[in-house]
């Protein structure tokens, strides 16, 4: 568990490190300080509040975003919802900057949410 970053949903860690990796779990459109608390309306709020939380994890477990290397988006109204999340995606990262990525339609998100997102980072190395 990784302090100040949400609750998770079902019995998993927020991330896992292995050998200079660090795989982390989806994260959702939660409010880290307010499980019960209604997610953001639109695509766009909840891109962002799941950005912002996946920088919780990643600086919980000694990383940052500039260390993504894969990304997973997983959205329920994919064709309505593409692009508006590519632009808030996008505003996260340097130009020529962007990790790998892969973006997935789905049925549906735990909580009802409209996007999620899972990626792999390098942890810094020291020195």
């Amino acid at each position: 568990m990784v302090a100040g970053a949400p609750t998770p949903v079902a019995p998993f860690s927020h991330a896992v490190a292995a050998d200079g990796w660090l795989f982390v779990t989806g994260q959702m459109p939660t409010d880290p300080d307010n499980d019960a608390a209604p997610l953001p309306n639109g695509v766009e709020a909840q891109t962002r509040r799941v950005v912002e939380n996946l920088k919780l994890v990643l600086a919980g477990a000694d990383s940052r975003l500039e260390e993504i290397v894969f990304a997973r988006v997983y959205l329920t109204h994919f064709e309505r919802d593409y692009a508006a999340m590519n632009e808030v995606w996008r505003g996260y990262f340097a130009p020529g900057r962007l990790p790998a990525r892969t973006c997935i339609g789905v049925n549906g998100l735990a909580r009802g949410a409209l996007v999620e997102i899972d990626l792999v980072a390098r942890r810094p190395v020291a020195g």
